[in-house]
């Protein structure tokens, strides 16, 4: 065997190995899925203060009170990801909470709503039922929020 097809051998089983970590790996580093609580009263405030939101829709969360409706328009769910990328977990979800809320208001609206009320998260089509915080998933590269509700008129 010359040195030169010793060496050809060796840079194949070289690139055959590199090739086998890569494959093995690449799940691992794309695989991370924590789930995080963080604060509505922060989230709604920055959603209200981007002006975003559609105007005249009122947004509530869990059990809190609303006036009796008028009207039940039915169901609303929204699911938005976002990337990650040069962004913390919180500035991230926050980006999807936001994105969430501007999609839960314009349906809303266009259903001739003026509310959503019982507004809980269902990250993975689990539902969290809070008044003081909402739900959001994070992975390396990007993360989400889910939501369901229900449209109604109030007076």
């Amino acid at each position: 065997m010359t040195f030169h097809s010793l060496a050809q051998k060796l840079s194949a089983v070289a690139a055959g190995a590199t090739v086998s970590a890569l494959l093995v790996t690449a799940p691992v580093a794309d695989a991370r899925d924590t789930l995080h609580k963080f604060p509505l009263e922060e989230a709604i405030a920055k959603a209200q203060a981007s002006g975003s939101l559609a105007p005249g829709v009122k947004l509530f969360f869990g059990t809190q009170k609303y006036p009796k409706p008028t009207a039940q328009l039915g169901p609303a769910r929204t699911n938005k990801k976002t990337n990650f990328f040069n962004k913390t977990d919180q500035e991230g979800c926050e980006w999807a909470f936001l994105s969430s809320m501007i999609t839960l208001s314009q349906y809303a609206q266009r259903v001739g709503g003026n509310a959503v009320v019982n507004i809980r998260s269902n990250y993975k089509n689990i539902e969290f039922s809070s008044e003081t915080e909402y739900e959001c998933g994070a992975g390396n590269v990007s993360g989400g929020t889910a939501f369901v509700g229900d449209v109604v008129k109030l007076p």
